[in-house]
């Protein structure tokens, strides 16, 4: 085993040591914060179950309705004239909804068009540059209770389109 090996095993039993080592030191009931913090986690999970049945929800409606398709078709003409594929659409726009539905997009497209060709390496990067905005808002946002969440939103969508764009432009300057 080497060095650096041996250092990854056990920095993260050395941090919470240290952690246990400076709380007791400061006379902190490390046992009973240990479990009021596990009683949050759980009350936080089970509120934030709404949030997410409702945004799965919505996303397997989106697909199902034929939805997702008659945007495929509206949009094919203007991926055309840049030479973007639209077996690549669907993907860009659940991701932002969500990571496992990407994922699994992701997946398929490999599958499909093999990992070297230009659409699978485009949905590998793409899966890489963007992140599941939607998700990061309802989950998050709805755990805490923020209900304005406009900006954010914004800012979120923005850097998804971003990482989209440069996905497309970086993967046709590297492999075509």
């Amino acid at each position: 085993m080497s060095g650096l090996s041996a250092i990854s095993i056990w920095i993260i039993p050395s941090f919470i040591f240290i952690i246990l080592l400076i709380a007791t030191w400061k006379k902190v009931p490390t046992y009973e914060a240990f479990t009021d913090g596990a009683k949050e986690g759980v009350n936080l999970s089970f509120s934030i179950i709404p949030y997410l049945v409702g945004m799965l929800v919505s996303i397997k409606v989106f697909r199902e309705s034929g939805a997702l398709d008659f945007f495929i078709d509206a949009l094919r003409p203007l991926f055309a004239l840049f030479y973007i594929p639209t077996e690549i659409l669907p993907l860009a726009l659940i991701r932002p909804l969500s990571g496992n539905g990407a994922l699994g997009m992701t997946s398929d497209l490999i599958a499909t068009y093999g990992p070297d060709s230009f659409i699978g390496r485009l949905a590998s990067t793409m899966q890489g540059s963007t992140d599941t905005t939607f998700y990061v808002l309802t989950v998050y946002f709805g755990a805490v209770g923020i209900k304005k969440m406009g900006d954010a939103l914004k800012v979120g969508l923005s850097a998804d389109v971003i990482g989209i764009i440069a996905s497309i432009i970086i993967v046709r300057l590297v492999f075509l």
